[in-house]
């Protein structure tokens, strides 16, 4: 018989990877703070949990994949608490993007509870998330976590085991720093080229059939074209997560010049209330800072 499986955390990446959960087979009770996004997995035969308490007590392992630690401290600590629930019988898997500070620090405050405990964000967005095609970068225990990758492969393609438990948003947050390099610069080569007087037609060619070309650039090109930036990752969540390797770096002694730099950018993105974009909608800021706006 499959685990009982628990969902905490129904937003753009949550809903997804808990139908994929279900699709699979696999016993699912959820939970979101915001009532009304439990609509299409009710469908699908999930039960809905009043509480995190609840849930945590319906389910074998429980899944947290919210926007960041005071959300995911609430879910553990705030009334009626996932945490009340928890013991050495249940394992908890938080997917959610956090530092690898927070994330030790969680392991050592839920060490307490008894319960297994698995960092393991993912590597990628809406997209992949609804095709189950996620990248898993999970720390912890690593036995634990092979005994679990049957479930984790139903909302990913693969699992990369990181180490210790905090690896796992270490590796997050390595991969999102060059995610926002990647995107900050297609966004400033090609504004660049704009101001030079080159279509943005003729710049998307030679970057995507040249030896430049990346699938993630292919992914953004319709929407620097159309100006237009549908969300599939937010821009205010990659800017949270840049905070975090910034302060993580520090504490590393980590030379991170371009991170600090991309701080910057992606706030003033969020600054003039462009953080529900896609994170392509860098390109936005970068425009924004042109002399002759």
């Amino acid at each position: 018989m499959k685990q009982r499986i628990g969902f905490m955390g129904l937003g753009i990446m949550g809903v997804p990877m808990a139908a994929n959960v279900i699709k699979a087979g696999y016993p699912l009770t959820v939970y979101n703070r915001t009532a009304g996004k439990d609509a299409e997995l009710k469908k699908l035969g999930a039960a809905v949990s009043p509480t995190p308490k609840a849930l945590a007590e319906a389910s074998d392992v429980i899944i947290a994949m919210v926007t960041g630690p005071e959300a995911l401290d609430n879910l553990l600590w705030g009334p009626e608490g996932a945490a009340q629930s928890l013991s050495e019988k249940k394992t908890f898997i938080n997917m959610s993007s956090v530092s690898p500070m927070f994330t030790r620090e969680l392991a050592g405050k839920l060490a307490e509870t008894g319960v297994v405990f698995i960092d393991a964000p993912v590597s990628g967005s809406k997209k992949p998330a609804e095709d189950a095609t996620l990248l898993i970068l999970a720390g912890g225990p690593e036995k634990e976590i092979e005994a679990l990758t049957p479930l984790l492969k139903t909302m990913g393609k693969g699992v990369i085991y990181c180490g210790e438990a905090g690896q796992g948003s270490m590796m997050k947050m390595m991969n999102n720093l060059l995610l926002g390099i990647m995107m900050e610069g297609l966004s400033e080569a090609v504004n660049f080229g704009k101001c030079g007087g080159l279509t943005m037609d003729s710049m998307l060619e030679v970057i995507l059939t040249g030896p430049l070309a990346s699938p993630i650039f292919k992914m953004k090109a319709d929407m620097l074209q159309s100006n237009e930036f549908p969300v599939n990752f937010p821009l205010k969540h990659m800017t949270k997560d840049l905070k975090f390797v910034v302060d993580t770096a520090y504490d590393l002694g980590a030379p991170v010049p371009a991170g600090h730099a991309l701080l910057q950018v992606f706030r003033l993105g969020v600054g003039q209330k462009w953080g529900d974009l896609d994170v392509a909608a860098v390109f936005k800021a970068v425009q924004y800072m042109n002399e002759s706006k």
